[in-house]
């Protein structure tokens, strides 16, 4: 079953956030859009690339009302000091939420039982808890958060627009498609 319009799960995790440890909830999300980006976990290799690429667009989030959360399965002790000593992760501005006990890498079915670590998952989550875009992936192949914004941008528009569907590859500003009996068999 897919995770797609349905309601984020209760959780309640500890993260380390702009030099402090603070509790994240799913009542923290309501209210305003958020990404979740999981990674296996901290001290590894691609996970600081895609935590310095969501830390260089994080005012771009930010300009359209949604916060980013760093999600892997070690503790909010183990992201301070990640914090700390990446250069890369250094530059995070939002929360790094811990997860060892798997409740969310589980709730978001992204974890990995053999080897007690997330898959890269990356999901929007409207003002209302819902998710609204998913992705999951191999943990070898990083993703590209500019994509992830245009995701967001493209979700955000269709909440606002009821009855309008973002084409291929849509960018703010680009033109939409109105679903109708009219354009079957002519785009």
């Amino acid at each position: 079953m897919s995770l797609i319009n349905t309601q984020v799960q209760d959780f309640k995790n500890e993260a380390f956030h702009n030099g402090k440890f603070v509790t994240i909830t799913n009542e923290t999300l309501k209210g305003k859009w958020n990404v979740f980006i999981f990674m296996p976990a901290a001290f590894t290799f691609n996970c600081p690339t895609e935590v310095e690429d969501a830390a260089d667009n994080y005012a771009e989030f930010q300009k359209v009302g949604a916060e980013v959360y760093i999600v892997t399965t070690d503790t909010h002790f183990a992201h301070k000091v990640w914090h700390e000593t990446s250069p890369a992760v250094g530059k995070a501005k939002f929360a790094l939420i811990g997860d060892p006990a798997h409740r969310l890498t589980r709730a978001f079915d992204v974890h990995i039982e053999e080897d007690g670590l997330a898959l890269r998952g990356t999901f929007i989550i409207n003002p209302e808890g819902k998710i609204v875009t998913m992705e999951v992936h191999d943990n070898a192949i990083a993703r590209d958060v500019q994509e992830t914004l245009r995701k967001l941008k493209a979700a955000q528009y269709v909440a606002a627009h009821p009855g309008q569907v973002c084409p291929a590859k849509w960018n703010e500003g680009a033109k939409t498609i109105t679903p109708s009996l009219d354009l079957v068999g002519k785009i």
